[in-house]
């Protein structure tokens, strides 16, 4: 995608074929800063500080982070200890720990002398896929998006109703649930994004908001409570987010805050899809309520960050002190809630039955 102009994806080898850069994301909006990573703690930092997010461009992230290492040690022990602490940075996401697993296939059977080589050569391959799958989401999610535009008589703007972050800096690039907006608005379908702020973080205010206005796609930023209101009105065509963790009955983990905008879904009858690539699907699980969910910092609640009048970026505190703070970034919204899946193989029925027709072979993602 484009950032003034200039093509980016989210993370990138530097021109010294080693090092890693990323988009600091906890910058933005306001400042636009790149970082170089150059070793496996930097790396991990990066993910457990949310200076990448999103399940697919942590999965990458890691696998570079595994690169990292290798290139400083690449001895059994070492390779064992990237994956440990790399794992450990978020728990929630399913990517993280496929795209570790696929770089332990590849190195584990590649003598040491040879991993660092392959070890890129193997995090370079997890790119291209993830933008290949990233791409083909949107143009199956884009079928819906003329569905919707084709209900209204195509007249007017599709209304899509999105939450948290999950466009192309959740990824490596396109995105997952932002996908189908950008190739409908490349393809001349007028239509307008509904952003969720998405607390405590305001990954949709700040980043979601953000990417879009690069891109030219007309939005509006509502607070996380306003999505419900707006549908009672008729002014949400169809909802579209994305998941970290998908279970393989079509349970759907994806940032606090998603399972409500479900149930008001359903209860007003709009359309409610959730965008995935296969690598968020845990075939192990088939009961959301196996995901674990992480519980984060409470100054992330309590802190906001905003751009002060003199134009510098300043942290305030907006709780009483001592009140205490409960922080779960995620929750799950049962398949019973969700319309439909889309995948990088198609739309499906959220169900056991309907991912088993587009992933026939199962086992091997799991």
């Amino acid at each position: 995608m484009k950032v003034g102009g200039i093509a980016y994806r989210s993370i990138w080898v530097d021109d010294d074929a080693r090092s890693v850069k990323i988009i600091d994301q906890t910058r933005l909006p306001f400042e636009f800063v790149t970082l170089r990573l150059q070793s496996l703690d930097a790396a991990a930092e990066a993910i457990a500080s949310m200076q990448v997010r999103g399940a697919p461009l942590i999965g990458v992230t890691a696998a570079y982070g595994v690169c990292l290492q290798m290139r400083a040690d690449p001895s059994d022990a070492a390779l064992q200890a990237a994956r440990k602490t790399l794992l450990a940075t978020r728990p929630t996401g399913r990517n993280l720990r496929w795209a570790l697993d696929a770089m332990g296939v590849a190195l584990d059977a590649t003598p040491p002398a040879e991993r660092e080589r392959r070890a890129y050569a193997r995090a370079a391959e997890l790119v291209e896929d993830d933008v290949r799958t990233c791409r083909a989401i949107g143009e199956h999610g884009l079928l819906l998006i003329e569905q919707a535009f084709e209900r209204r008589g195509r007249r007017g703007s599709v209304h899509v109703l999105t939450h948290c972050n999950a466009g192309w800096l959740a990824t490596v690039d396109w995105g997952t649930a932002l996908a189908p907006i950008y190739c409908a608005h490349d393809r001349g379908i007028p239509l307008h994004v509904w952003v969720d702020e998405t607390r405590p973080r305001n990954q949709g205010a700040s980043l979601t908001a953000w990417e879009l206005g690069q891109h030219g796609v007309p939005h509006t930023v509502i607070v996380d409570n306003a999505g419900g209101h707006l549908m009672q009105r008729g002014l949400v065509d169809l909802c579209i987010t994305g998941s970290d963790r998908t279970t393989a009955t079509g349970d759907v983990c994806n940032k606090i805050g998603t399972y409500l905008k479900a149930l008001a879904a359903r209860d007003n009858e709009v359309p409610f899809y959730v965008a995935l690539p296969s690598s968020t699907i845990d075939w192990s699980i088939v009961d959301g309520a196996e995901i674990p969910i992480e519980e984060r910092a409470a100054s992330e609640v309590g802190v906001v960050k905003g751009r002060a009048a003199d134009g510098g970026v300043v942290e305030v505190a907006i709780l009483p002190p001592g009140s205490p703070v409960a922080n779960h970034g995620f929750d799950v919204t049962p398949a019973r809630l969700v319309t439909s899946l889309i995948t990088e193989r198609g739309i499906c029925e959220a169900s056991a039955r309907g991912l088993a027709g587009l992933y026939p072979e199962p086992r091997a993602h799991g």
